[in-house]
């Protein structure tokens, strides 16, 4: 679904300005400094012209488009400009970036038909929104103050940046951004961070080789990358190393691959292959001065046919080669903005989508307060927005923090104490933030949270999985009662049921081991467990809430051998909980009916909690 920006539609306004022969003005977002700035003007005049009057012969794509196309401005969006480095290189995505490219290119047979209008697409929160702008930049002394291309008649970028900065607000706050938000903006992917610094790739050669093969196989794939090298401090910004490199500056990477070297290089190396990564510096020039450089010695061992077949040029434009070990010393982050596959009709792998609009908002009343902070605010934490998932491993998109904590099977309503955490996000200055985590299958509660309490705003959770998910958001504190509570009755006691393991169970199946699981019962109600394969002894973790009615009616847990036609008994216990402390206990199994008082092999481990206030737990 496509969704125009402030409801401005392109085809609409683009047929009004052809029949009354004029081109068009934007007045969401007019030719004046309030477009550029926040407040004041900080450049100085500030000419605004459209391609016309810039060159005789303008083009959107001059020889099509490529990642060389693009040099950064006046603005601190390298952030910007290498997301948009590594999106020209894929077909695709930048098609859909830049819709009917080939109708909004120059007509030069049909001059008329021009009404200084273009629009380009960005995916924002769930949707794609599509931005209308009018063909008018900002000049200084003649030239594009912003973002521009090498060629002086190709406009694609300077107007991508246009449009851009209209969802932003305005060009100033294009000015120091974050890659991760502007590579999800450009596919709707998924970003992930990783912090190279953290991961101590520089000593270990075998984290390398994995990493390396995770960043080939997105690449290959599809995805966008991009590295940056991280600055200490302000006075570091853009400051050059000497090996070339620029701290505090976004680079796109535009390729990665296995070179086959030569004979003089195989015994060196000890390879055929080195794994290598190319990159561009959005100034298009300031390269990487070490081993594989573009006038380095290395290039002149490969054969002539493979620096063909990987494009290799010696020239001053920004983009060079270097080895991944070498760009495992010197950059500190990178972001892999994955385009994950949903597609049933793939030899990939296919994973299954779920997402979730919600929202922080602040209230004074602990039950309705949805804007609880970090986990540090432990009053608040459990007030944000709680989102019930049903899922067998994963991975975990949110614009904005989350955690995942492991509850009941089939819990409905919201928790109320705390519960154990099987995986979270770290909290980072981006509008995206990322978690991959393998869960064992069961339900979850997946709970998106700013770092400080109070504050408002939207979020929307994706969540991807093997299997279907039942995503759903949790609203509700407790039963509600109804105009049948009086004759059903209400529920006045809540019980917690965690049955952690079972030992010694009986071996039915052939190879003396069984398939068990396990069902627990309560006034009508069940919960059963995922089977565990082979063993007499299975960690089961698995737990259940229920409120209850019939107070004085016990909890029934029986335990089953999984078989192919029908299912066999392995015992049973009987349990009462009666509100007070948190009890563990340690229970034989029993048979059922008739032999209920007999022993059968095999003892369960269970804890029980119950509370006569049914937001306890």
């Amino acid at each position: 679904m496509v969704v125009p920006y402030e409801s401005q539609g392109y085809s609409s306004l683009r047929r009004e300005c052809q029949q009354r022969r004029v081109l068009f003005e934007d007045s969401v977002f007019p030719a004046m400094d309030q477009s550029l700035f926040y407040k004041t003007n900080r450049i100085g005049t500030i000419t605004w012209k459209r391609p016309k009057e810039l060159c005789d012969n303008p083009k959107l794509f001059v020889n099509g488009i490529s990642a060389h196309d693009l040099l950064q401005g006046q603005l601190g969006n390298c952030w910007f400009v290498a997301a948009c480095s590594s999106l020209a290189s894929r077909e695709t995505l930048w098609q859909k970036v830049i819709p009917d490219h080939k109708d909004q290119e120059w007509d030069e047979e049909k001059p008329e038909s021009y009404a200084g209008i273009f629009h380009f697409r960005f995916w924002r929160f769930g949707e794609w929104i599509d931005v209308v702008i009018d063909d008018r930049l900002p000049t200084a002394n003649g030239n594009l103050v912003y973002c521009h291309s090498s060629d002086s008649n190709e406009f694609w970028s300077a107007l991508v940046e246009k449009a851009y900065a209209k969802m932003y607000g305005c060009y100033e706050a294009l000015d120091g951004g974050n890659t991760a938000d502007a590579l999800v903006d450009f596919t709707g992917g998924v970003s992930e961070p990783l912090d190279l610094l953290e991961e101590g790739l520089s000593t270990d050669e075998e984290k390398r080789s994995v990493l390396f093969d995770r960043v080939l196989k997105v690449h290959n794939r599809g995805g966008l990358i991009s590295a940056s090298i991280r600055a200490a401090s302000s006075a570091e910004m853009e400051a050059r190393l000497a090996c070339g490199l620029v701290k505090g500056h976004a680079y796109a990477v535009t390729d990665v691959r296995k070179v086959r070297l030569g004979h003089g290089l195989m015994a060196y190396f000890k390879s055929d292959k080195l794994t290598m990564i190319r990159l561009r510096n959005p100034w298009g020039e300031s390269e990487w001065k070490g081993a594989w450089s573009d006038s380095s010695e290395e290039w002149g061992k490969v054969s002539k046919s493979e620096r063909e077949k990987i494009g290799m040029t010696v020239q001053d434009d920004g983009e060079f080669w270097m080895t991944f070990d070498d760009f495992c010393q010197y950059f500190s982050d990178l972001i892999m903005c994955r385009l994950i596959n949903t597609s049933y009709l793939s030899l990939h792998k296919t994973w299954e989508e779920g997402s979730l609009k919600g929202a922080w908002r602040n209230h004074d009343d602990p039950l309705s307060n949805r804007a609880g902070g970090c986990t540090n605010n432990k009053h608040t934490f459990l007030q944000n927005p709680q989102v019930g998932v049903g899922m067998e491993g994963g991975i975990l998109c949110v614009q904005r923090e989350e955690r995942c904590v492991c509850v009941e099977l089939n819990r409905q309503y919201r928790m109320h104490t705390r519960q154990q955490k099987v995986c979270g996000s770290v909290y980072i200055n981006s509008r995206c933030v990322f978690l991959r985590c393998v869960l064992m299958e069961g339900r979850y509660v997946v709970i998106p949270t700013t770092f400080d309490p109070a504050l408002e705003g939207d979020f929307l959770l994706r969540i991807f999985t093997d299997v279907p998910a039942d995503c759903r958001e949790l609203t509700l504190d407790e039963p509600a009662q109804t105009c049948w509570s009086g004759l059903c009755g209400f529920p006045s006691l809540v019980t917690q049921i965690h049955v952690h393991r079972a030992d010694g169970l009986a071996g039915q199946d052939s190879d003396g081991a069984s398939d068990p699981y396990v069902i627990i019962r309560c006034e009508g109600e069940k919960v059963c467990s995922p089977v565990y394969k082979d063993t007499r002894s299975p960690t089961f973790d698995t737990k259940a809430l229920f409120y209850r009615k019939k107070t004085n009616q016990p909890i029934l847990i029986e335990v089953y051998n999984n078989n192919v036609l029908m299912d066999s008994f392995l015992g049973q216990v009987s349990l009462t909980s009666d509100p007070g402390d948190p009890q563990q206990v340690t229970v034989h199994l029993r048979d059922k009916g008739n032999h209920q008082d007999n022993d059968l092999p095999g003892t369960l481990t269970v804890s029980m909690v119950t509370s006569n206030i049914l937001t306890n737990i």
